[in-house]
C-alpha cells in the first residue's frame, strides 16, 4: 500500500479544516469547540493576547500534539493519522527561537535543509528576499544575532524545504517596529510560491495584513471574518476622549453615568455612551474631577475596539462559542 502523500488544493481550496477541536490541560480548557478554514494561498491570522489557545492550536496543527476532541484535515490529510507526511509539508517557526545558538547562520540552514532532504542551492530562489539580509553575517553564531536578524533566519529555515503551509506562532514579538514591517513586507512576497500562512499575533495592527482573521479569547473563537469586517462589526458610535491627565480621565469616565465602556487607546481614552451620544455635562462632571481641556470626537472603530467589544460580550452574557454562518465552506460545528 502507497504512502498518503499531502495534496496541495486547487485555487480557493481548504488547506486547513478544522472542526470542533479541544484541548485540556489538567483542570485548563485550552481550547474550546474551535472551528474554522483555511483556503489556499491565504494569510490566515489568529489574533488574541497571551493564554488565549493560539500556540496550542498551532501545536496541533503542525501534528506536535494532539487534540482531545474535534478532527483536523491538512492538506486533504488527518493530522492525527497523517502527521508523518505532514511533517514533511509544513514548515513551523515557533514562538520562542528554537535554532541552535551555538551554530552559525549558514550551520543552522545548512542543518534544516538536510533534515528535509534538500539543499539551500536547490530552494535559494524561496528563501532569498529573506536570507540576503543576513547572508553577510553568516558565520556568525546564531545566538549573537539581535532579535530581527533571529526572526529571519527563523523563517528561512521554516521555508528551505518549500513547504506549502507555513506556520507563524508570533513572530513579531519582541522585534522593532522596522523589522515587524519588513517581516510582514516578506510574507506578502511569499505569495508568488502558493504557500498558504497561518500566523498568530498579539498585535491588533497586524491583523489588518491578512487576508482573515479570527479573534480568540479563553479558547474559543469570537469571530472570523475578513479584518474590515471584523472592524465594520462593532455594534456602538465610538468616540476618542482626550486630556492632558489621561490616567485621571479614564478613572473618571468609568464612573460617569452615560459611560457604557472606556478603554485606553495610544493617547486618548476609547468610549462608548448611552444611547450613541454625549452631552455637556460631561464636561462638568470630569471638570469636577479636576480633568480639564478635554476633546471629545467621533472615531472609526478598529479590530481591538470590536475584540474588546466581544470580549466584554463573551463574560457578561455568557455568549457561546462562535459558529460558522452557513455558505462559506467550513464543515462539522
Amino acid at each position: 500500500m502507497g504512502t498518503e502523500v499531502p495534496q496541495r488544493k486547487t485555487s480557493m481550496g481548504n488547506i486547513i479544516l478544522a472542526s470542533g477541536i479541544s484541548k485540556k490541560y489538567e483542570a485548563t480548557q485550552a481550547l474550546r469547540d474551535i472551528s474554522f478554514n483555511v483556503s489556499e494561498g491565504e494569510i490566515f491570522g489568529f489574533i488574541g493576547p497571551d493564554g488565549a489557545g493560539k500556540t496550542t492550536l498551532f501545536r496541533i496543527i503542525t501534528t506536535l500534539i494532539l487534540p482531545d476532541e474535534g478532527e483536523l484535515k491538512v492538506m486533504g490529510l488527518d493530522a492525527v493519522r497523517g502527521f508523518r507526511e505532514l511533517r514533511k509539508n509544513i514548515g513551523y517557526m515557533p514562538g520562542r527561537f528554537s535554532l541552535y545558538q551555538d551554530l552559525t547562520v549558514e550551520e543552522n540552514l545548512n542543518f534544516y535543509a538536510t533534515v528535509f532532504g534538500t539543499t539551500i542551492k536547490e530552494n535559494y530562489d524561496l528563501i532569498s528576499d529573506i536570507y540576503s539580509h543576513i547572508e553577510p553575517f553568516k558565520k556568525r553564531l546564531a545566538g549573537k544575532l539581535s532579535g530581527g536578524m533571529k526572526q529571519k533566519l527563523a523563517l528561512s529555515c521554516a521555508l528551505i524545504h518549500k513547504p506549502g503551509l507555513l506556520v507563524l506562532d508570533e513572530p513579531t514579538t519582541g522585534v522593532d517596529a522596522v523589522s515587524r514591517f519588513e517581516f510582514w513586507e516578506m510574507l506578502k512576497k511569499l505569495r508568488k510560491h502558493n504557500i498558504t500562512i497561518l500566523v498568530s499575533t498579539p498585535y491588533m495592527d497586524e491583523a489588518m495584513r491578512c487576508d482573515k482573521v479570527a479573534l480568540i479569547q479563553g479558547g474559543s473563537i469570537l469571530s472570523i471574518d475578513k479584518p474590515e469586517n471584523i472592524r465594520k462589526g462593532f455594534s456602538r458610535k465610538l468616540f476618542s476622549v482626550k486630556a492632558p491627565e489621561k490616567y485621571l480621565l479614564i478613572n473618571a469616565l468609568r464612573t460617569y453615568k452615560g459611560t457604557i465602556t472606556a478603554y485606553p487607546f495610544g493617547d486618548s481614552v476609547h468610549v462608548t455612551f448611552t444611547d450613541d451620544r454625549y452631552d455637556d455635562s460631561i464636561f462638568a462632571f470630569l471638570n469636577e474631577k479636576g480633568i480639564r481641556e478635554v476633546t471629545i470626537n467621533e472615531s472609526a472603530a478598529g479590530i481591538e475596539d470590536r475584540f474588546l467589544e466581544l470580549m466584554q460580550a463573551q463574560e457578561t452574557m455568557k455568549t457561546p462559542p462562535f459558529i460558522s454562518p452557513p455558505g462559506e465552506g467550513w464543515e462539522g460545528g
